[in-house]
């Protein structure tokens, strides 16, 4: 609580320095003042709510997968390099990062909460190995996944128990397929 108040302290210091400048600065022209104010005002909006939209427009902006063949799903290479696929699940799109790296189907916090699972009610037995050190994890049953055309029951997940940016696909789900990397494309072929 005391932090608190010592930044609070600190931000009104800050602000008042700031201001004081602006005063000596612009005496003659607080009107000039004000609109440049605005504009960074305005600006600093502009890229806090970009920012907070990046979540919800980052799946739009890279390449989407296509169905390429009767048995065969088309993932382009996005623009950071790697692969996405994007599955429904219990009738939820979820997108994943494909992780040839990865043992198991791992669903983010995020991620889970939005397919309908209560994580606060899982049990974190598990654990896993990742580059940001051992996280906890905690298995589940996806009652229907599909990629495409593609749909399995009865799915075994986990559940990560750290932070992740997006749910990883393994290899647990990708051995079900035949993987061709060719250049900038993966084809994932059942």
């Amino acid at each position: 609580m005391d932090g608190d108040y010592g930044r609070l302290f600190y931000l009104v210091l800050l602000l008042m320095a700031v201001g004081g400048w602006v005063v000596v600065e612009y005496r003659q022209r607080l009107g000039q003042a004000l609109r440049v104010g605005l504009a960074w005002g305005l600006i600093f909006l502009g890229v806090v709510a970009g920012y907070g939209m990046w979540g919800d427009i980052r799946h739009r902006i890279t390449p989407s997968q296509s169905l390429t063949g009767q048995n065969e799903i088309t993932l382009p290479r996005a623009a950071d390099g790697h692969f996405y696929a994007e599955l429904v699940i219990d009738g939820t799109e979820v997108f994943f990062l494909v992780d040839t790296g990865a043992t198991n189907l791992v669903l983010s916090q995020a991620d889970a909460g939005r397919i309908g699972i209560d994580t606060s009610g899982l049990i974190y037995l598990g654990s896993a190995a990742t580059a940001n050190g051992i996280v906890r994890t905690a298995r589940v049953t996806l009652d229907s996944l599909a990629l495409g055309p593609f749909e399995d029951r009865d799915f075994p997940a986990y559940v990560n128990d750290g932070q992740m940016d997006s749910s990883l696909l393994g290899m647990d789900y990708l051995r079900r397929f035949r993987i061709e990397i060719d250049g900038d494309r993966m084809v994932l072929r059942r």
